[in-house]
């Protein structure tokens, strides 16, 4: 896995597109700081730059580098999530700024899969992920329902995990406002 992950993160340090294995379903990604490879993965996804993607990071420490406040309920959520969860968070900062939604917005997970996980830690920075479709279609559940597109049209495809014919849910999203009020966007 360690030589995957070091081939992985060239192709990332390139500023290229990768598709790979997450805590959910697989998913389209790149560093989620360049701005030119988030513009490819919306080109890619034939989606329009207004509809927001989401980034993982490794550590729930690493959020306050990319948001401006933590709010104290997130540290609660995060704690009790028994599946994947991600979390919309106000005041997004560090981030290529066509992935910050309009009202300033962005999802962040915490992922805890291996191969992404070990991916974050090693890039040292936070990794796009958006579900390995054409926007309008249906999410591949795994690696072998993805499209021939979608297979070409990135730089690497990671070779972990692709026999994997299990069939992992999309994450929960609670988005965080003001006052530790949240929204339940997908349970």
């Amino acid at each position: 896995m360690q030589d995957e992950i070091k081939r992985t993160i060239e192709v990332l340090r390139s500023g290229g597109i990768i598709l790979y294995p997450t805590d959910t379903v697989w998913g389209i990604g790149c560093d989620a700081t360049n701005e030119s490879a988030v513009k490819r993965i919306f080109e890619i996804k034939k989606r329009t730059d207004t509809k927001a993607m989401l980034v993982l990071v490794d550590n729930p420490a690493k959020l306050q580098g990319y948001v401006d406040e933590v709010p104290d309920i997130a540290w609660d959520l995060i704690e009790m999530a028994e599946k994947p969860l991600t979390i919309i968070y106000p005041q997004a900062k560090n981030l290529a700024s066509n992935l910050i939604a309009d009202d300033k917005t962005i999802g962040i997970r915490i992922t805890k899969e291996v191969f992404s996980r070990n991916l974050c830690t090693q890039f040292r920075k936070p990794i796009v992920s958006t579900s390995a479709n054409v926007s309008g279609e249906p999410t591949p559940a795994n690696f072998n329902q993805i499209s021939e597109e979608i297979k070409s049209a990135v730089d690497y495809v990671v070779n972990f995990r692709r026999e994997d014919i299990s069939k992992p849910k999309p994450s929960s999203i609670i988005k965080l406002g003001k006052g530790n009020i949240f929204q339940l966007i997908r349970e």
